[in-house]
């Protein structure tokens, strides 16, 4: 009976948080788990992917609807969620769009945010494990290895993760048009909120290399400039490190601007109208709207950015587009590969049959002849061995390239004209 990839689990699409909190797995735990998992009698080879937006089984068996009542029971064991609760919220994929959805959650077209780089790492990261406790084998080291490589194309020949698609990290985006580099620009941080601390995070990320941050409570101001190795400086003093700054982020709760054109009259003036970004992620707003109308000035609220971030959404859901294309050509070159790994057992039988016949045919030919030169016996051995490599190409490449809603079909069909015993099962 012929192999088959199964996917079982909840992830966001159908399952809320708290049922995806519910049954995710304990990193200290996770060896044994896995190890639980390659017990199952149904399943020949396993992976878990657990993260926060999805708890999956990837698995192999021969029996397929018999593992997937075994993984459901596997998962609702995991935590406080019963067998009916799981059902309800429950995602199986089975053959080729098992592989077809591992292959889309390694591309991040799968995710909440289309193209964000992290769960390739993360499914890196699982499938190491499951390979180190060695609870996957030939067909989920081939189909893990596979999904990296789809999704290292998808990178390079599509867009999926070229625009912005959160206000931060649109904030980011803006300002790599507005200065050649950010590596020898000051950022300055007005206040300490999630979101501003956020932006600066994104802007530490792509090559700034000095931060200033200012608070009205100096003591947070020190706490996370600690955290994100900026420089805390007191509130009071704002105006005096304001010219230094090239980029400033407002994340404050004040009820009225902390900068105005009268203020940045001054600071342009000081730093020679070098350009200035200014993003506002604050409601109200600190930063006067009509700094925008100076020189040498780009402010965004936090409107624009989320504008931005809308029309970068969109191009990445066109450019996913694409890349479904280049999903559906690598999920049937994998299927090709792992229809001919199941052929393997028949072709090496078929084969050795043959050869075996040949070898007999050849020995009792020779016998009849008498003796013979090496050279003769060489000649011998080649043409036989072209007759049976002939006779069997045909066969031994549409067993390969079959179509595997034919399997059955033809595996039987090749094993009772050559007098093929049934392979054991592994």
């Amino acid at each position: 009976m012929a192999r088959e990839i199964l996917i079982v689990g909840v992830n966001h699409h159908r399952a809320p948080v708290e049922i995806r909190e519910r049954l995710g797995f304990d990193n200290g735990r996770f060896d044994d788990v896995l190890q639980r998992l390659a017990a199952l009698p149904a399943i020949d080879e396993g992976a878990i992917v657990s993260t926060c937006n999805r708890v999956e089984v990837i698995a192999t068996t021969s029996d397929g609807d018999h593992a997937v009542e075994s993984l459901t029971d596997f998962l609702a064991l995991n935590e406080s969620v019963t067998r009916d609760q799981l059902a309800h919220y429950l995602s199986v994929y089975r053959g080729r769009e098992a592989v077809r959805h591992l292959f889309r959650v390694a591309a991040s077209l799968d995710s909440m945010v289309v193209g964000e780089p992290q769960i390739l790492g993360q499914l890196k990261e699982f499938y190491g494990r499951a390979a180190h406790a060695g609870t996957a084998g030939t067909v989920l080291h081939r189909c893990f290895h596979k999904s990296f490589s789809v999704a290292k194309r998808v990178r390079t020949e599509t867009g999926v993760a070229s625009r912005a698609v959160s206000v931060s990290s649109a904030a980011v985006e803006l300002a790599t048009r507005i200065f050649d580099s950010l590596e020898d620009k000051t950022v300055l941080l007005i206040g300490a909120g999630t979101m501003g601390e956020l932006a600066a995070r994104h802007l530490l990320g792509h090559g700034v290399q000095r931060l200033l941050i200012t608070n009205r409570t100096l003591e947070r101001a020190q706490e996370l400039a600690r955290e994100l190795r900026g420089t805390a400086v007191p509130f009071t003093e704002l105006q005096h490190h304001l010219p230094q700054a090239d980029v400033v982020i407002g994340s404050t709760a004040a009820d009225a601007y902390v900068l105005t054109p009268d203020r940045l009259h001054e600071i342009l003036r000081q730093r020679r109208y070098r350009p200035v970004f200014l993003i506002d992620l604050s409601v109200p707003r600190n930063f006067d709207p009509q700094l925008n109308e100076m020189d040498n000035v780009y402010l965004y609220d936090i409107d624009d950015l989320g504008g931005v971030a809308e029309v970068n959404r969109d191009e990445r859901l066109r450019e996913a587009d694409k890349a479904e294309g280049i999903i559906d050509d690598e999920v049937e070159t994998f299927w090709h590969w792992l229809a001919s790994l199941d052929a393997v057992p028949t072709i090496v039988a078929l084969r050795e049959r043959a050869d075996a016949i040949r070898r007999v045919e050849l020995e009792r030919t020779l016998a009849a002849f008498g003796p013979v030169t090496p050279a003769t016996r060489e000649a011998l051995e080649a043409m036989t061995s072209a007759i049976v490599n002939k006779l069997l190409h045909g066969p031994m490449t549409r067993l390969k390239q079959r179509d595997r809603e034919n399997e059955a079909f033809y595996l039987a069909a090749v094993r009772a004209l050559f007098d093929i015993e049934e392979p054991e099962q592994q």
